[in-house]
């Protein structure tokens, strides 16, 4: 009977995470990546799983090669919800040619060039999460967060292959080859381990309350750019659109991106989204206050998606629930 070896199963299970983690996510580059990306990984499941599940070793010299594709797919996948899309992406086929030029020439290079591949394009797309709030300016800010999230997933991975597979290289030097495909088998596990704490920690872990950074000195010019962001939110009801990203924000502000998210970390001290959400916080509190509508109305209306997010945003800038606001009469 023939069984389903465990890199098929991971493989798979990867790419789903990450397509329903940026499902929904509206990029100004080509989705294209982000199919291929996930395509490449759930195929390279299947390679591994053929080789070392079912011993077909015409694939052996496959297997590199469309590794070596991975890690800068990942990073121009993710690049393309970043503002502007990436440039000249056709650079990033150097990697992937050199070490099909070290597998015709020399195939000792081929480990030591999947090891840098790896390593730096998971240092590199671990670097874009880390720009604040400007790495998927194209997201809305309710779906930022799992964007961001999804990235440093892949991230982690690619630096976690190349650790294991730089490791896994060294001991077939030193013991053989006898051992890897129960070393293959426990590598895999690890990246389902991966996952669940993943998944759970998105689910039910709740989420940290961020903390304001001290302002001691707000310059005449940043409180003026600051003004001319509040006012931009405020145009037409901006603050409202559920689906707000810092990409229509800065272009009702007529600023780049870049630039909106610094000046509120400089002049307010927190991120985008909490500017965001203390803006709808004061509509919800107005309407809490002036009119008898039902909660869920009035965070609709705020510009609020969820509940958990209405709740959660709203304790934060108040210190109580919506309805013990109500309940109390205060005011903002």
């Amino acid at each position: 009977m023939l069984s389903v070896p465990l890199p098929f199963i991971v493989g798979l299970a990867v790419a789903l995470t990450l397509y329903r983690s940026l499902k929904g996510v509206e990029a100004p580059g080509s989705r294209a990546y982000f199919t291929a990306f996930l395509l490449l990984y759930a195929l390279q499941g299947m390679i591994v799983g053929l080789r070392f599940g079912y011993g077909i070793h015409v694939l052996e010299p496959v297997q590199p090669v469309t590794a070596s594709i991975m890690p800068p797919l990942a990073f121009l996948a993710f690049r393309a919800l970043a503002e502007p899309p990436p440039q000249k992406p056709w650079l990033h086929v150097i990697g992937p040619l050199a070490l099909v030029l070290a597998l015709a020439v020399n195939t000792n290079w081929v480990d030591l060039l999947l090891l840098v591949l790896f390593s730096f394009y998971g240092i590199s797309l671990l670097r874009l999460t880390l720009v604040a709030d400007g790495a998927m300016v194209a997201a809305p800010f309710h779906r930022a967060a799992p964007v961001l999230r999804a990235a440093r997933l892949t991230a982690g991975l690619m630096l976690f292959f190349a650790v294991s597979d730089a490791g896994l290289a060294l001991y077939t030097v030193r013991y053989g080859n006898s051992d890897v495909p129960a070393a293959v088998g426990l590598i895999n596990l690890a990246v389902v381990a991966g996952l669940l704490v993943y998944y759970l920690s998105g689910e039910f872990l709740p989420p940290a309350t961020p903390v304001p950074a001290p302002v001691d000195h707000v310059s005449d010019a940043d409180q003026m750019l600051l003004a001319r962001v509040a006012a931009a939110l405020d145009e037409s009801d901006l603050y409202k659109d559920e689906n707000l990203s810092l990409a229509k924000l800065a272009r009702r502000a007529g600023m780049p991106s870049r630039d909106v998210s610094a000046v509120i970390n400089r002049a307010a001290g927190i991120n985008v989204s909490q500017f965001v959400n203390n803006r709808r916080v004061a509509e919800a509190c107005r309407l809490l206050r002036d009119t008898s509508s039902p909660m869920t109305d009035i965070m609709f209306a705020a510009g609020f998606g969820t509940k958990s997010n209405f709740n959660r945003e709203f304790r934060r800038v108040t210190g109580v629930s919506p309805r013990q606001w109500r309940a109390s009469g205060k005011r903002l």
